[in-house]
């Protein structure tokens, strides 16, 4: 089943929704690693947070779920892609990152955690293995050739 999902530039006032957002959608693969903290969690994007680079996901006029396109020297950033754990499974990221990847024309580095469910989304939509560590797995798509 296919949900009716919308895209829209993230303002200041979103990031404490997301904020709750990232710590749902985080934690059971954070426990699962032995490094969920309450705090750290909710911290990490706040101190990352850029409303100019994010869009925020709304279903039914409802915030669940942001995602962020940062660009970098190497390429761009897929950063803070996150939706309410109850949308899972619908389509709404598979159609929200196949929107995302359509607003650039560069490469795209992306890291998921180890064990992460996500990383099966990513890598059918081209990224492949860049390098991991005991935490974390980076992925890579690279531009197609003209």
């Amino acid at each position: 089943m296919t949900e009716k999902w919308t895209t829209r530039p993230a303002t200041p006032a979103d990031l404490e929704p997301l904020v709750d957002i990232r710590a749902i959608v985080m934690r059971p693969d954070l426990e699962r690693l032995g490094r969920y903290d309450e705090h750290r969690v909710r911290q990490r994007l706040r101190d990352a947070y850029d409303p100019a680079h994010t869009r925020v996901i709304e279903v039914d006029g409802e915030i669940a779920g942001c995602v962020a396109l940062r660009p970098a020297s190497d390429g761009d950033w897929l950063e803070h892609f996150y939706l309410v754990p109850g949308l899972h499974g619908r389509g709404i990221g598979g159609g929200v990152l196949t929107e995302t990847l359509a607003r650039t024309d560069r490469t795209v580095h992306l890291n998921v955690l180890q064990g992460s469910p996500a990383r099966r989304l990513y890598e059918r939509h081209g990224f492949v293995l860049d390098h991991e560590d005991a935490v974390d797995v980076y992925l890579t798509r690279r531009v197609p050739a003209s």
